[in-house]
């Protein structure tokens, strides 16, 4: 499973269908289901964003959750750095990265890396640092 942070603004309806018109109706919660998939579109309104802790807790019984985006959440990152972006490294500003992703020819050697083109590298990395969601909730400081 992933989870993935929006820094934007984003709607995964579309105006026009039924379900839009629920919510722009004032309906807090859609459930748009089909043989295929579902989906619970949840207008937050004026309540703060969920935090990352409450967001994980919504999965059900899953291998392994994938985040993307939370920087500001304390959990072990794996950076993704490709240098044509032209940002600068995050690590070592940021000490919950504990391994590299990169196309980088020579990487960091204070950190585990993978190249970006190496499955299999990038597959061990994951596991290598993957943690019991009990593990990671505590860490969030969310145990409860």
């Amino acid at each position: 499973s992933t989870l993935k942070h929006a820094h934007h603004a984003f709607d995964m309806d579309k105006p026009g269908k039924d379900s839009h018109r629920h919510r722009e109706a004032g309906a807090e919660q859609v459930l748009v289901a089909s043989a295929q998939r579902l989906a619970l579109l949840t207008e937050l309104r004026d309540a703060p964003e969920p935090r990352l802790a409450d967001l994980l807790r919504m999965f059900a019984a899953v291998d392994l959750v994938l985040i993307e985006g939370f920087r500001s959440d304390a959990h072990a990152k794996i950076e993704i750095f490709r240098a044509a972006n032209g940002k600068p490294l995050r690590h070592p500003e940021d000490d919950q990265i504990v391994a590299l992703v990169s196309d980088l020819a020579a990487p960091p050697d204070q950190l585990p890396h993978a190249h970006i083109n190496d499955v299999t590298g990038v597959a061990d990395l994951v596991l290598a640092h993957a943690q019991p969601l009990e593990d990671a909730l505590a860490l969030l400081g969310a145990r409860g």
